[in-house]
């Protein structure tokens, strides 16, 4: 059984921010979520959140997930005087315990799943998660016999220039048999520079110690000021954008192009320069998006065209055509083989299979029925400054340039409204509706001031 404990009691006043820097996004997610994920093949018994600054807001931001137990560190007086506060807490002296720091965002679930095996099968009081850097300079040295046996951590100002060739550092992520580190922990001073207690003091009281080198150096990267964290952001881009080119996925320009990772792409799609793809958004085979997009939350189906648009909680259904220049938002639903065009607005509408909406309309809070044809500047008037109020257009109508519905209103199948008209009461089948005023010419009329110049 392993518990795992997260520190992310601190403020992070590198980041020069008052939000938490466990909650600062990246990709997405906040870095602290991103943690939490790197459990997921190693099935924990327990999860620990030691909080301290802004504690009530990080709780809420997980609050969607469950199963996690918030430990408080009023004082945040080192990593040692985190980890004593589940002394409390967890009485299992035979658990194993892996602590993960809240601003260590890009450690991979493999990663993890290999340390706890190593400690595990090695039967270790601890087990340190290591890597081997070129340059080491500023990071404390761990010393290994040819088992790998931890035989002594010395900080950087302490080492001796021989000791300074050594390359492995100490990346910070431990799996402790909990019994042993829980004898040790009440022991810990505070004699030191900072006057806190440190973690990495127990290991010279616990035995045995093994370190586990990890060959990909990014995944240790700690997030200290917002360019580590612009950094964390490029790392985490070029993992996800390698996955999908590998299967089967055609980037054009993939510098341009970021991805979230909880994106779901199918082969042969296509994503065209400066095109964005955010949140839950799922995108089916032989699509083509961009460039010029932002994708988010979104699902496509198949053979959808997106051409440099805006789309947010959205379903565009196969074979759609998208843009340019549209705005897609809160709840749109767009049916197989239509097509939004040119700066054209919907929000919550549902647009029926084969209809067309060309250019240059808002559509608000509207339903429109198959094979709609929708003129140039059409738009609902869903908003009476108070409410909201729908729209329905049926089956095969034909709105002309310019239109104005006003809702509520509905219109029923095969209607069609004359360009211009201001629609207000709703309207049978097969019907045309003229709404608007009858045009008077007067010839040789002038304002009295044209005539007297």
């Amino acid at each position: 059984m392993v518990t795992v404990a997260i520190l992310a009691a601190g403020r992070g006043t590198r980041m020069k921010s008052s939000l938490p820097k466990v909650l600062h996004p990246l990709g997405g997610k906040s870095m602290l979520e991103r943690v939490l994920d790197s459990c997921s093949l190693i099935q924990p018994s327990r999860y620990f959140v030691v909080v301290g600054y802004e504690a009530e807001q990080v709780k809420a931001s997980l609050s969607h997930r469950e199963n996690l137990e918030f430990v408080l560190q009023e004082q945040q007086l080192g990593t040692g005087h985190a980890v004593q506060q589940l002394l409390p807490l967890l009485h299992d002296r035979d658990e194993d315990l892996l602590v993960l720091n809240g601003d260590v965002p890009l450690l991979r679930p493999e990663t993890l799943q290999q340390l706890l095996s190593t400690h595990q099968q090695h039967h270790n009081a601890a087990t340190l998660l290591t890597t081997q850097l070129s340059n080491p300079q500023g990071y404390g040295r761990v010393f290994c016999d040819q088992n790998q046996q931890v035989q002594e951590i010395i900080e950087e100002k302490d080492c001796t220039p021989q000791q300074k060739q050594n390359q492995r550092i100490n990346a910070g992520i431990y799996c402790f048999n909990w019994g042993k580190l829980a004898e040790i922990l009440p022991e810990l001073s505070t004699q030191n520079q900072q006057q806190e207690y440190y973690l990495t003091d127990v290991f010279s009281s616990v035995s045995p110690v093994m370190a586990m080198d990890v060959s990909d150096v990014q995944e240790i990267t700690g997030i200290n000021n917002r360019k580590h964290l612009a950094q964390a952001y490029d790392i985490l881009q070029e993992r996800i954008k390698e996955k999908w080119l590998l299967a089967g996925v055609t980037l054009i320009n993939p510098d341009s192009i970021t991805i979230d990772d909880t994106v779901e792409l199918s082969p042969e799609v296509t994503i065209e320069p400066q095109t964005h793809l955010r949140g839950k958004t799922v995108v089916a085979s032989g699509c083509r998006l961009g460039p010029g997009s932002v994708i988010e939350n979104t699902q496509l189906g198949e053979n959808v065209t997106v051409f440099s648009s805006v789309l947010r909680d959205s379903t565009i259904e196969a074979g759609a055509t998208i843009g340019p220049y549209a705005h897609l938002r809160g709840n749109v639903a767009i049916g197989n083989d239509s097509r939004v065009g040119n700066f054209v607005e919907m929000k919550n509408t549902q647009v029926g299979e084969g209809s067309n909406v060309a250019h240059l309309s808002y559509l608000g809070d509207a339903t429109l029925g198959t094979e709609v044809n929708v003129g140039a500047g059409t738009i609902t008037a869903n908003y009476d400054g108070r409410n909201k109020h729908h729209t329905s257009i049926g089956n095969q109508c034909k709105t002309g340039s310019n239109s104005v519905l006003v809702a509520p209103v509905s219109l029923g199948d095969e209607v069609t409204v004359a360009a211009g008209s201001v629609v207000t009461d709703d309207v049978e089948d097969d019907a045309l509706v003229i709404a608007r005023s009858r045009q008077v010419v007067k010839p040789g009329w002038r304002l009295k001031d044209s005539a007297q110049r």
